[in-house]
């Protein structure tokens, strides 16, 4: 095959701290890579909780209390640790800062950014601004300010924002995660085959990325854990990076 390219549909939410941490490991495997040039990444999107206000009035640690049902002191243990593994890929979150919102209309700009080729600096922006800025990523000037510091047309930013446009995007995104089995994120998928559940460490990332590269075969969407290749058919936990879900982060 002449100029091949590889490609990686990744689902994530920015009210995801995963995520980001997903995200700095995968880009840290890929710039590793001698064929990085050749590497096409499309993010998707995923709401971890779709019944979050725009608003939530408290803080991320009385979210997940409050609503998830968790014990204060495990959520104050789980906050600390991936604060702790956050630092350990250069990101500074404050939780104590963090404002929990409704990511619906900021995954709206995202799928504007998507069409303009600014998916990952807009994507980059939006987990920043909520896990590392405080910034209430919920607020519609937020995401306007964040939008047009990353490039998109001002005009089009505000367009979205004050409309519903790209609400079937997003809609399209979550409904083909389903379909594909996917219950928490962040989630990797290459070549529409191999699946990577959770924030993987950077070497499963290289690993899989190289394997893909050299040899693509089989049917259905095979999972590639810390071990390798598992198997094949829909996307599974088996051998999970961490990665958040609908009751909280792992």
């Amino acid at each position: 095959m002449n100029n091949p390219r590889l490609s990686v549909d990744i689902w994530s939410d920015i009210a995801c701290p995963w995520c980001f941490i997903g995200k700095r490991r995968f880009e840290k495997a890929l710039d590793a890579l001698p064929f990085r040039e050749q590497v096409d990444v499309t993010w998707h999107a995923y709401q971890l909780d779709p019944s979050l206000p725009d608003h939530y009035d408290g803080t991320e640690e009385e979210y997940l209390a409050q609503v998830k049902g968790l014990a204060p002191e495990q959520v104050r243990q789980m906050l600390a640790h991936v604060t702790g593994q956050a630092a350990g890929e250069g990101m500074a979150y404050d939780f104590a800062a963090l404002r929990p919102a409704n990511s619906f209309t900021a995954l709206r700009l995202l799928a504007l950014a998507k069409e303009h080729g600014l998916g990952n600096q807009v994507k980059e922006a939006l987990l920043s601004a909520h896990f590392e800025k405080g910034l209430d990523t919920g607020d519609r000037e937020v995401l306007r300010a964040l939008g047009e510091e990353a490039g998109l047309p001002a005009a089009d930013v505000v367009r979205v924002l004050e409309s519903d446009a790209y609400a079937d995007a997003v809609r399209a995104d979550v409904a083909q995660a389903r379909a594909l089995g996917i219950s928490g994120v962040p989630f990797f998928v290459l070549e529409n085959k191999y699946g990577i559940s959770g924030a993987q460490p950077s070497e499963l990332f290289e690993q899989a990325l190289t394997q893909v590269w050299e040899e693509i075969g089989g049917s259905g969407l095979t999972l590639i854990g810390a071990h390798g290749v598992e198997g094949h058919g829909t996307a599974g936990h088996g051998a999970d990076g961490a990665a958040c879900g609908p009751d909280g982060c792992a």
